[in-house]
């Protein structure tokens, strides 16, 4: 009984083999038609040129091979200590067939494909709180403007102590999120603690909510650092409109900007070619090569880089990684920017989702990708063109501690410099007076601010003659030479 068991499920698994290679293996005149999400051209994205490879038939599964399987299975259905019923087994054997090709394939059951589509779209359904764990409580690090926590009252610093009237005490804070996200429409009811105030119910109403990955801020004036956390199908777009904002103040124009993709592990191919497109008026951003035509591709920039002529340095770390490493090295092999920081991580694989039945999927590696020169990074990293490390630094005491102004009857600037001066003095930008200095907080950020000032002062100045003195000069009398009388020679 047992043998025959074997025997119908090996002919099952060879019957669905031989459909499989029919489906997956197209004849001569019939390429595959099939093109992988991760590199597949959307609207907004340059357009790929394909070209066609030759695709290898699949070969026909063995049957000593499948039967070795069917043994295995059934070995394990009637001798492991616990019983395990036919799914698990099935799903643990897809999972081993997957992770041992690489470390980035995967099988993504039900759950795990949901959450890949909301890391990649940057989109879910909750109320819009960034929350960690605090003391075994949940608390708000901010709301997100305009979402329905914000709207409702939810305030940065609140305690959440219950979900729907359960307490969060002791649980983690990943169930904690899904108890509050849910169906878009849905209404929600957290139990607030606020600093000195007694406990509060707050109810809301789930909705769509999009997380942008993109942060800017001016670090000092002209100079505009912009953080990208991970690359998702919006990050061209927001990173876009977050220049545009900073282009349309006219009164303080961009004259440098820090791209930060430290500790970016990567995300969408689209969101990384869109964003190399940004800075790039032309040439090839990235091109992947695989064993099918659909991932043989050389992505290319389209006109109109939206900062010309702005020096543009992108921090990297061992940290940046994949969609990140195609942006660091589209720039630096197009000399668009300076890289700074220290070498990559080195992925240098394309990983496509390909969805399943009943809402699942497999993550898989179906090309490797190479920078516009043709380098594959693939365990090797973008290399820095300046390497800066981390490093702590302390300002030493003691130094400069005597100048001109400190002699004794040392002369003043006079009027119409000290009121330059205090006219400067004015124009700087108010800092707390308990804030560290930027080199101290963060080394590599104060090293690429000042490669951009480098940058910036090596950039072609327009003829603007000479420069006035600030000072009008004292009107030069002109001599008149004096009168020499003929002298004769004795």
């Amino acid at each position: 009984m047992r043998l025959r068991k074997e025997w119908m499920l090996l002919g099952l698994m060879a019957a669905l083999a031989a459909q499989a290679a029919e489906v997956v293996a197209p004849g001569p005149a019939e390429p595959a038609k099939e093109i992988p999400a991760a590199v597949a051209p959307r609207p907004g994205v340059p357009v790929a040129a394909t070209a066609a490879t030759a695709v290898s038939p699949v070969a026909p599964l063995p049957l000593e091979d499948l039967r070795v399987f069917v043994e295995v299975f059934e070995r394990i259905r009637a001798s492991y200590v616990e019983p395990v019923d036919d799914r698990t087994l099935f799903e643990n054997a897809i999972r081993g067939m997957l992770s041992s090709l690489d470390p980035h394939s995967a099988y993504l059951d039900k759950k795990d494909y949901e959450e890949l589509q909301s890391a990649t779209t940057g989109e879910f359904d909750g109320v819009g709180l960034d929350v960690v764990l605090e003391d075994g409580v949940v608390r708000v690090v901010s709301p997100i403007d305009d979402m329905p926590a914000a709207k409702a009252g939810v305030k940065a610093g609140d305690y959440v102590i219950k979900i729907d009237g359960k307490s969060v005490q002791g649980m983690s804070l990943a169930d904690a999120i899904n108890l509050m996200r849910g169906k878009a429409g849905s209404t929600l009811k957290l139990t607030v603690l606020r600093k000195g105030e007694e406990p509060r119910d707050i109810e809301m109403v789930r909705a769509r909510i999009e997380v942008s990955s993109v942060k800017t801020r001016v670090l000092e004036p002209g100079i505009v650092v912009a953080r990208i956390s991970q690359f998702q199908m919006h990050t061209g777009r927001d990173l876009k409109r977050e220049i545009d904002k900073l282009k349309a103040d006219a009164a303080n124009p961009v004259q440098g900007l820090i791209l930060d993709l430290r500790n970016n592990p990567g995300g969408v191919l689209d969101g990384a070619i869109a964003v190399s497109d940004i800075f790039l008026d032309s040439g090839v951003i990235v091109s992947t090569r695989g064993r099918t035509a659909d991932s043989a591709q050389v992505f290319s920039a389209t006109p109109g880089e939206l900062l010309p002529g702005v020096p543009v340095v992108v921090l990297v770390s061992g940290g940046t990684a994949s969609a990140s490493e195609i942006v660091a090295g589209a720039l630096q092999d197009n000399h668009r920017a300076l890289v700074v920081g220290t070498t990559t991580f080195g992925k240098g694989s394309v990983q496509t989702v390909l969805p399943l039945t009943a809402g699942k999927g497999i993550k898989l590696t179906t090309a490797r990708y190479y920078t516009p020169s043709g380098r594959s990074i693939q365990a090797e990293g973008i290399k820095p063109d300046i390497v800066v490390r981390p490093a702590q630094v302390t300002q030493q005491a003691g130094g400069d501690i005597f100048h001109e102004a400190d002699l004794q009857g040392h002369l003043d600037k006079g009027a119409a410099a000290q009121n330059g001066a205090v006219a400067e003095k004015g124009d700087k930008t108010a800092k707390p007076a308990d804030e560290k200095p930027l080199i101290e907080r963060d080394f590599q950020m104060a090293q690429a601010v000042n490669i951009l000032r480098a940058s910036a002062w090596l950039q072609p100045k327009a003829a603007t003659g000479p420069v006035s003195p600030a000072v009008p000069l004292p009107e030069k009398k002109e001599k008149v030479p004096a009168r020499v009388k003929n002298k004769k020679g004795a």
